[in-house]
């Protein structure tokens, strides 16, 4: 199975929440990357697979999940680097400059991040899901000034199209400590 595809449902919900994992793992072949409660009191779930089957999945978690939907997406292609940004595997050696994207909902802010990775040379640090956030979002990227300052505008962009940015940043040359508080 192809799996450069993503797919997401947020819920305001935590049982719709199972009910819509469920519906989505039987609507297609489609692999289940995340599927948890997150601040405050909502539920995701990830699933991942070629793009046909997530659509699929998508389409059929929105159909169960009904007016317990919050927000989805579909992105084919993903950005090899989320995966490892959201699991908080992401090695990075030193910050040149810092960009941070955030957000009021996850589903928006895994667009951003994914439009961030591919709008500039930059990598992905970090994409924190809502967890001890409020249900917010964030993430952040390194490279050089001019590179950050494009993909933090790409983020932003596709963030905004939905109208849930909360703010973004840029710091050229940040402080050494600021990587060790970030994962």
């Amino acid at each position: 199975m192809a799996s450069n595809s993503i797919g997401l449902i947020e819920l305001s919900s935590i049982a719709a929440g199972f009910q819509v994992c469920d519906a989505m793992l039987k609507a297609a072949d489609v692999e289940l990357v995340l599927s948890r409660t997150i601040c405050s009191g909502k539920y995701m779930v990830l699933v991942r697979g070629d793009v046909a089957g997530v659509e699929s999945a998508v389409q059929a978690g929105c159909q169960t999940g009904d007016f317990s939907v919050i927000d989805t997406f579909v992105i084919p292609n993903v950005h090899e680097d989320i995966f490892p940004a959201i699991s908080g595997t992401t090695n990075v050696g030193q910050l040149e400059a810092l960009g941070i994207i955030e957000s009021f909902s996850v589903a928006s802010l895994i667009e951003g991040a994914d439009a961030m990775a591919k709008a500039a040379n930059v990598q992905l640090v970090e994409v924190r899901l809502a967890m001890a956030l409020g249900g917010k979002a964030f993430a952040s990227v390194t490279g050089s000034v001019s590179a950050v300052r494009s993909a933090v505008e790409a983020g932003a962009q596709a963030i905004g199209r939905k109208g849930l940015l909360v703010n973004k940043v840029v710091i050229p040359q940040p402080r050494p400590e600021l990587l060790r508080e970030m994962i």
